[in-house]
């Protein structure tokens, strides 16, 4: 059998001191070593979102995500044990053989990009990532498809379940926060994201030692389709958001969540809350990995602006469009 997995083909590449010319980023100024920023780099905004004052909590989620479209939230209620047990399962996930991960592959002829797999993106001029992954939905139950859980390690389902239910609490924070900081009711964004028929899509990425990180990404330049994304890293660091013109690196905050304002979120705001353009950069001597979960809209829902943030003086600056031709058009980049 054979595989064109990123994880083998790692392994094979640090006997030779490269990497194949597939990976490798064109024109060199476009690599990671030129382009990162080096100087002191002004920190993503941190919120304690167990604040009781919710005005203030608004208004400091809102500030975030109108100047940066991403933020760190501490106190968030998710144990910090769960995230480590989180964060266990999946690495033992990927140190299986590579057969049994292979049963657990994205089938050839689906639709949906749930399953195990190296590349996302419909675009054969684009460069590889130095990624694997695996794609599954934790919420709502209807939507599991637990074909792609691994049994193995036996832990995986009970953590992952676990996980999913502090996941929903601090979901609905956020969607309140930001719904409050656009002067709206606390449900409206949620409401306009699908409301209880929000789907969970957690992925896990794997980024495997590169014997070049200077030449390629682990993900390219891109924001989210997602509403939201709520993501845990190990402590490896990768994410660089692109901010003034500069890519500069995330800080990483033990058992913090970062939270990405996505594409839904820009359009339900009629871009007044703006969606990151994010990438990560991948290490020579460690593993990074990453556990973000996509809250995205069901994919027969209509999105667009709310009512509520549209008049003669702010017309909508987004077409509506089902949540699922959105999402065909972004992977296979065609215009919205």
């Amino acid at each position: 059998m054979e595989f064109d997995r990123v994880q083998a083909i790692a392994s094979l590449s640090f006997d030779k001191e490269t990497i194949p010319e597939e990976f490798i980023i064109r024109p060199e100024k476009e690599q990671p070593a030129t382009t990162t920023f080096h100087g002191a780099v002004p920190e993503i905004p941190t919120i304690d979102i167990s604040d009781p004052n919710q005005e203030n909590l608004a208004r400091l989620v809102a500030d975030a995500s109108k100047e940066w479209g991403i933020f760190q939230v501490v106190n968030h209620g998710i144990p910090g044990d769960l995230i480590a047990k989180l964060q266990d399962v999946g690495k033992k996930f990927f140190e299986l053989p590579q057969e049994e991960k292979e049963v657990y592959a994205k089938p050839h002829d689906s639709t949906s990009i749930e399953g195990y797999g190296s590349k996302l993106q419909n675009n054969p001029q684009e460069n590889k990532s130095w990624v694997d992954h695996l794609f599954h939905r934790i919420w709502p139950p209807p939507s599991i498809n637990h074909q792609f859980w691994p049994q193995n390690p036996p832990s995986y389902r009970e953590v992952n379940e676990e996980y999913a239910k502090h996941m929903r609490e601090v979901t609905d924070k956020l969607f309140t926060a930001l719904s409050l900081g656009l002067g709206l009711e606390g449900h409206a964004l949620k409401e306009g994201a699908g409301g209880e028929d929000i789907e969970y899509m957690l992925k896990i990425n794997y980024y495997p030692p590169c014997p070049r990180p200077d030449l390629t990404l682990g993900v390219a330049a891109h924001t989210d389709l997602s509403a939201l994304t709520i993501l845990v890293p190990n402590e490896v660091p990768g994410l660089q958001i692109f901010k003034d013109g500069n890519w500069f690196e995330a800080k990483y905050i033990p058992n913090a969540l970062i939270i990405h304002i996505g594409d839904q979120i820009e359009i339900l705001s009629n871009g007044k809350y703006k969606a990151v353009l994010h990438r990560t950069t991948v290490a020579k001597d460690k593993a990074r990995m990453s556990w973000p979960v996509f809250l995205e809209p069901p994919g027969e829902l209509v999105v667009g602006p709310l009512p509520h943030l549209i008049n003669k003086d702010n017309p909508p600056k987004f077409m509506a469009k089902k949540f699922k031709d959105y999402m065909y058009c972004k992977l296979n980049h065609l215009p919205q």
